[in-house]
């Protein structure tokens, strides 16, 4: 089971999800989106908590107000941060969660710690939780095929993109290839290269 929160502190309102137990975050670990930023409190146990990016949008372009929200969210769903003030929150995209054989279910490492992001967050805001709880909603998806269905649009996008480029490479070699043929023709007729056979009143047909 997956819970989804919708955040209404900007427009479009942002997606946040989190798993139900350690073996749900496990899938949404190995089902990621690239544009998902995972949110954890620092050194407790909490719950995985994903924020969805926006068309173009990176991880430093989240407005401050929504990572309050996920921050809260995350919090508020640890057992041990939940209760106390002060505590750390990191976030990083999804692609730098490193997970290897030997982690417990729900374990995770970064590939770059320096790409860790992190936030104080000094005490629960019961506003922020409790608007978030009451956009709260399940659901039982298809992770795998979601990211797979995610990944082909992109690569039909590419596609896309790549034909598009292609026909206007092509179409900017024609335009070139139409003026070079353009100024071949205008310097063939210019006068200084013509010739005549006007010989200046001398006929040569005149044998007299």
């Amino acid at each position: 089971m997956v819970f989804y929160f919708t955040s209404n502190v900007v427009s479009p309102p942002g997606l946040l999800y989190m798993g139900k137990d350690k073996y749900e975050n496990e899938e949404l670990i190995r089902w990621g989106w690239p544009e998902d930023v995972w949110f954890h409190v620092h050194n407790y146990s909490s719950a995985h908590v994903y924020l969805r990016l926006k068309e173009g949008q990176t991880i430093d372009d989240i407005p401050q107000s929504l990572i309050n929200d996920a921050a809260q969210l995350v919090k508020y769903n640890s057992i041990q941060g939940n209760k106390i003030n002060n505590v750390d929150v990191v976030y990083t995209l999804w692609s730098n969660l490193k997970k290897t054989p030997d982690m417990e279910a729900g374990q995770i490492g970064y590939f770059c710690e320096k790409s860790v992001k992190k936030i104080r967050v000094e005490k629960r805001v019961n506003e922020i939780v409790n608007r978030l709880n009451k956009t709260k909603t399940e659901d039982y998806p298809d992770l795998r095929r979601q990211r797979e269905e995610r990944d082909a649009e992109e690569r039909r996008q590419m596609k896309d993109l790549l034909k598009t480029q292609r026909e206007k490479e092509e179409e900017e070699l024609r335009r070139q290839k139409q003026d070079a043929e353009s100024r071949s023709y205008d310097k063939l007729f210019k006068p200084e290269s013509m010739s005549s056979n006007y010989d200046d009143g001398n006929d040569s047909d005149d044998f007299m």
